[in-house]
């Protein structure tokens, strides 16, 4: 009962959020030919973008994250703990599921294209499949700075996003004024806001977490919504950008690819809404019934961001290859009459999907607790995680570009760069067990007395996300998981 459940509901309402979003802008034209295509539902109905204010929700993960990352470092580190043990432990709870799936998929690539399916078919149920696969590389990123950004907290508090926010404001300014083409000192500018602007709601979780946000009450909060609301106004309006908070293709500048000044904008006045909003969502998760949903929600959660997008395929295979599907004009008053019934076939399907997953994905939770990194690795052990977070950072980046299949090809490098990644990150087993803490070798430990391993994100007994226990007026410790925990 002290575990702070708005962290929770946060995590839960983003990921339903990105399903919905994507299985809303997923339409299918089947043409005369028997070939199926997915027009860019925001570049073809350009009223449209404005529905990305709502679905872009990605720095919910950002600020919940943050929250959560804190006082999982902080804890980690005060029980003797290495920031490569930390990092580690984090990244395997990601790569582990997320190499799992690539792999599946990646196989079912090998098989089709030898058999003759078309490139174009290949290559767009290979985007389909890693569309959300951009978050990965930058959250695994800014987790692996955490123990720097916690430092930084620690020292200069709220400072720091101030100041972050407003160098990832200057490099988003320089990259819409320079326009295309751009130089490659500018593109790499511009990479640089991947970690910037989304390394600002991480930092403000990190002050949510410790309290400094709730200083004077609702006022911060307040002055996050409504100042960071203003200036995105201001950037969209009469400004340079668009309105549209993901990616269309051809329009330039983009909020998303690199993260612009707007998009920046945004975050900070959802992290404020959020953190507006709390007290009266804390309410309302206090019956049972909303906290098995958002329990249920999140214990899925690595399923659902993984997998959502398998049940399109499944539907476009069995409805739309067939010709069964009504296919009324793309974009029509009767197109957007189906859509509902669309989404609750996906949604049916996906049910089943994770149904089925639940074998593995309890295979998958034995492994990581056998294969994960001890909190204390040091030494010449540490670089494999290092070496094995770099290469499948790479990986993840060339799939969230290129998809599974680029052109209809099989991308040999990404593969093997993701395989061998996970794998050495799941190699340095031994190398630093802290003492008191509960290894495979077993012994006193503070797990014996209902905790866990320090940087453990399980901290309490029967609870696969945990908290330290304590409430405030910060809304207490919230869940310290990426994505929730796939049991």
């Amino acid at each position: 009962m002290s575990r702070d459940r708005y962290v929770d509901f946060l995590r839960a309402w983003a990921i339903l959020l990105v399903v919905l979003g994507h299985w809303l802008i997923t339409g299918l034209v089947r043409h005369p030919d028997g070939t199926l295509t997915a027009p860019e539902m925001l570049r073809a109905l350009p009223w449209t973008q404005w529905l990305t204010l709502g679905f872009q929700i990605m720095p919910l993960f950002f600020l919940a994250g943050g929250h959560a990352a804190g006082g999982s470092w902080a804890r980690c580190r005060d029980a003797g703990g290495s920031a490569a043990g930390w990092v580690g432990q984090r990244a395997v709870r990601l790569l582990l599921p997320t190499a799992v799936y690539s792999g599946l998929v990646l196989l079912a690539i090998g098989v089709c294209a030898p058999l003759g399916v078309d490139p174009a078919t290949l290559a767009m149920a290979g985007w389909a499949m890693a569309m959300q696969f951009w978050f990965l590389p930058v959250y695994l990123l800014i987790s692996a700075l955490t123990p720097a950004l916690y430092a930084l907290h620690e020292r200069w508090g709220a400072r720091v996003p101030v100041v972050m926010g407003a160098v990832g404001f200057g490099v988003g300014s320089l990259v819409a004024v320079v326009g295309p083409p751009r130089s490659a000192f500018v593109e790499a500018a511009g990479a640089v806001n991947y970690l910037l602007v989304w390394g600002v709601v991480y930092q403000l979780g990190f002050c949510w977490r410790d309290g400094l946000l709730a200083e004077g009450g609702r006022r911060a909060p307040i002055a996050l919504a409504a100042g960071g609301g203003a200036v995105f106004a201001a950037l969209v309006g009469p400004g340079p950008f668009p309105v549209s908070l993901i990616l269309v293709t051809g329009q330039d500048p983009s909020n998303t690819d690199p993260p612009s000044a707007a998009l920046l904008a945004w975050a900070v006045a959802q992290a404020g809404v959020a953190l507006w909003i709390a007290p009266a969502v804390r309410r309302a998760l206090e019956g049972d019934r909303a906290r098995r949903a958002v329990r249920a929600l999140g214990s899925g959660s690595m399923a659902l961001y993984l997998w959502h997008m398998l049940p399109v395929l499944i539907v476009a295979a069995a409805f739309y290859l067939t010709g069964l599907a009504p296919e009324p004009g793309y974009g029509s008053a009767g197109w957007w009459a189906l859509r509902a019934p669309w989404l609750l076939v996906l949604g049916a399907v996906l049910a089943g999907v994770v149904r089925a997953l639940r074998p593995l994905e309890r295979r998958l939770a034995s492994a990581e607790r056998a294969v994960r990194p001890d909190a204390g690795l040091r030494g010449a052990a540490s670089w494999r995680v290092w070496a094995g977070l770099g290469v499948s950072v790479w990986a993840l980046v060339f799939f969230a570009g290129h998809g599974f299949a680029p052109a209809g090809a099989f991308p040999v490098p990404a593969a093997v760069g993701l395989a061998a990644g996970t794998a050495l990150l799941a190699l340095p087993r031994r190398g630093g067990v802290l003492a008191g803490a509960d290894g495979p070798k077993g012994g006193a430990s503070e797990a014996a007395k209902g905790g866990a391993d320090p940087g453990d994100e399980r901290d309490g007994p029967g609870d696969e996300h945990g908290d330290d226990g304590r409430r405030g007026d910060d809304g207490g410790r919230g869940d310290d998981g990426e994505l929730q925990r796939i049991v």
